[in-house]
């Protein structure tokens, strides 16, 4: 699979049945080739009209199964919001 079809699925938090958007970034291991994290947008300051200050870091291990539209991740959301 490739980084472009990854960034085109949709994030849901299986604890949660929460979408939480579509990767738009990833994370590497230089010294492995490895994806340690999908890196997603956060929510929205107000409406998503003012962009965003934080986004969701998603490690790899939180990663429960990808399909074909969508990639189910088990995670406490609070710990992977990070401020930017």
């Amino acid at each position: 699979m490739r980084i472009l079809e990854l960034k085109q699925k949709e994030v849901i938090n299986s604890c949660t049945c929460k979408s939480l958007g579509c990767p738009v970034d990833v994370e590497f291991d230089s010294c492995s080739g490895q994806i340690t994290q999908l890196i997603i947008p956060g929510p929205g300051k107000f409406c998503s009209f003012l962009g965003r200050d934080s986004e969701y870091c998603i490690p790899w291990k939180c990663i429960r199964q990808i399909g074909e539209d969508i990639i189910l991740v088990e995670i406490q959301e609070e710990h992977c919001l990070k401020k930017l």
